[in-house]
């Protein structure tokens, strides 16, 4: 599913964005890749799309758990759900 073009999220931040009905966060990395994972966090509703972000983690920016793009754990317990996203043609596009 094409979600918008890439350029609309900033180097190092992230967006939400509505998918069926669902809200999904979507980085950009400093070098350019993209991640995606569920957009509230399960801990207390953070908005992750807000949140600090590095290659490996995003921060939830309520209470600053993090939690892996890898598998969406966290150390401190809890887990999120990631999705499988990448670039074509300068879109995002999320895959099912």
């Amino acid at each position: 599913m094409r979600l918008g073009p890439v350029d609309a999220i900033p180097l190092g931040e992230g967006r939400a964005f509505a998918v069926d009905g669902e809200q999904v966060a979507v980085f950009r990395l400093r070098d350019g890749t993209l991640r995606a994972t569920q957009a509230r966090c399960p801990h207390a509703g953070g908005p992750l799309a807000d949140g600090q972000l590095d290659p490996r983690s995003i921060v939830c920016p309520l209470h600053a758990r993090a939690f892996s793009f890898a598998d969406g754990s966290c150390a401190e317990g809890g887990k999120i759900t990631v999705h499988a996203v990448r670039e074509e043609g300068g879109a995002i596009v999320l895959e099912s």
